[in-house]
């Protein structure tokens, strides 16, 4: 094999191993390091790679690989130099390869943008080493390679976009709970599953009712991602303009599944609401298929509250019975989905069995009672999405 042959043969070999190495994962820095490292043991040197997040920008160095990367800050501005000159943004960022020291034979240093053909540069790749300069094969496998890397940086800037503008639609379907009655102290938290997605179909909500009264809602539409979310806010809305006529929760409930019921594109819903009358401290109940509720007394400890299950909204077969108790201001309410409380492959009443077992600081407030729930079921590690609403009656002076 002649020496043409065998660098024809290790080009084709960089190639290859840039292909399944290169873009393993749709996240910006790993391929910037897995380009690094590719480079670094090809090219026998060290390499930087710097990205620009928006043109005009400042550079973000994003990896370094080879003998002189190490012990370096990947987070740090870059100042890349070599032979007795620092390189310019535009040495880095536009234009094809170039030497950034050239006459410096010793320690010759050469530089590619991270583009695709036509694209517009996010970035460049910077290869040092020492002794003579660049093979036009060397040149080539580290334009081609870059060329690569930039396609993958490309999917992975769109797929962020998308997610962005997801977030931002949700956001905007997920309006603010309303608020109670002054005699009625709430804290609510909503904790999505995983990290691509803000909402899915769990909610929680606040109505006010006359004479003081306040109506609790807490809910969850089938399914995951936008699609539940664009059904929740659907649910809100309905269940905002049922609740407006001050109807017992047994009858609302009625009357939403009716409602949905008619539009067969909604998914069906679990809804469990709570009217509240701080006056007489009591708490009226109606539950759709939802999983039912706590109340946590002066000593901490917990109680499930046993209520008839009705089915869940939008099956229009209806069939909700209310249930009255008393809840003093001494007691904390909370309502909650299931993401909670639920484990993969665990029975529900083991789930719910947990939640009874928890023994709380005894006298806290709402706020106090949400937080040191969802620490000690772990729910910012749930597997699915969680929606938790506590509520006490605030004592009346004197009383």
């Amino acid at each position: 094999m002649t020496e043409r042959d065998e660098a024809l043969l290790t080009r084709a070999r960089a190639l290859e191993q840039a292909i399944g190495e290169i873009g393993t994962t749709l996240d910006e820095t790993t391929t910037c390091r897995e380009l690094a490292s590719l480079l670094a043991r090809h090219l026998h040197g060290s390499v930087t790679v710097d990205l620009l997040d928006e043109p005009g920008g400042p550079i973000r160095r994003a990896a370094l690989a080879g003998a002189a990367g190490a012990g370096i800050d990947s987070t740090a501005p870059t100042a890349a130099t070599g032979g007795g000159r620092t390189a310019t943004r535009s040495d880095r960022a536009t234009g094809g390869s170039r030497p950034l020291a050239p006459g410096a034979d010793t320690a010759p240093s050469l530089a590619v943008p991270l583009a695709v053909p036509g694209g517009r540069p996010m970035g460049t790749v910077i290869v040092r080493r020492g002794g003579p300069g660049f093979s036009a094969d060397e040149v080539a496998v580290l334009q081609h390679v870059a060329r690569l890397a930039a396609r993958h940086l490309g999917h992975a800037r769109r797929l962020a976009a998308t997610e962005d503008t997801a977030l931002h639609l949700q956001r905007a379907l997920v309006a603010e709970p309303g608020r109670p009655h002054p005699n009625l102290e709430v804290a609510g938290s909503y904790l999505p599953a995983g990290p691509r997605a803000l909402v899915g179909g769990d909610w929680f909500e606040t109505v006010r009712l006359h004479y003081g009264r306040s109506l609790l809602v807490v809910g969850d539409v089938m399914g995951h991602g936008l699609d539940a979310a664009v059904d929740m806010n659907a649910y809100r809305a309905a269940l905002r303009e049922v609740a407006s006529t001050d109807l017992p929760p047994h009858r609302v409930l009625r009357h939403l599944d009716s409602v949905v019921a008619e539009d067969a594109a909604r998914r069906p819903a679990t809804c469990l609401l709570v009217q509240v009358d701080p006056s007489r401290s009591t708490a009226t109940f109606a539950n759709a298929g939802h999983l039912p509720p706590a109340v946590f007394g002066a000593d901490g400890s917990a109680e499930l509250v046993d209520l008839p299950v009705g089915p869940p909204l939008g099956t229009g077969v209806g069939g909700y019975e209310p249930t009255t108790r008393p809840l003093t201001p001494d007691e904390t309410l909370l309502i909650f989905t299931d993401g909670l409380v639920e484990r993969r492959g665990e029975d529900i009443d083991v789930s719910l069995a947990r939640l009874a077992a928890l023994r709380l600081p005894g006298d806290r407030g709402p706020e106090r009672v949400v937080e040191e729930v969802l620490r000690r079921l772990d729910a910012h590690h749930a597997e699915d999405d969680v929606a938790v609403l506590a509520a006490r009656v605030r004592a009346r002076p004197g009383s």
